[in-house]
């Protein structure tokens, strides 16, 4: 591969790193004891003083809302560690082969997709 487009791949992973970081970090926090991992912060759930259906209400939102941070969290993790491989693989000289024949990837998809590990035929 050549070496402009190598790093032109690479700037696209940093970028995409960087905004997915970004992103993780507007509603959760980095595990300290499970390296990539990242902890989806519970809103801040202002205590009921009753048990008003309006405050039921307000609490159900909450729990709802973390639900689907939490969902949001596990697909942004997921692209987070394709990107860190990819940039691991790069590092390692070993970007750009199919994980799986062993093969190259093509620039085409390469370019699509800078995290890709495989080439299309085997991609899951």
């Amino acid at each position: 591969m050549d070496k402009k487009l190598l790093n032109e791949l690479k700037q696209k992973l940093l970028e995409e790193k960087k905004l997915l970081e970004d992103e993780l970090s507007s509603f959760a926090k980095k595990d300290p004891d499970m390296k990539g991992d990242w902890d989806t912060v519970y809103p801040d759930m202002a205590q009921a003083q009753d048990l008003s259906s309006s405050s039921l209400e307000e609490q159900a939102d909450e729990v709802e809302e973390y639900e689907n941070l939490t969902s949001r969290e596990f697909v942004l993790e997921s692209r987070l560690k394709e990107v860190n491989d990819a940039l691991g693989r790069m590092e390692k000289d070993g970007y750009g082969v199919c994980e799986k024949c062993g093969k190259e990837i093509s620039e085409e998809r390469l370019l699509a997709n800078p995290a890709a590990g495989c080439d299309v035929k085997h991609t899951e």
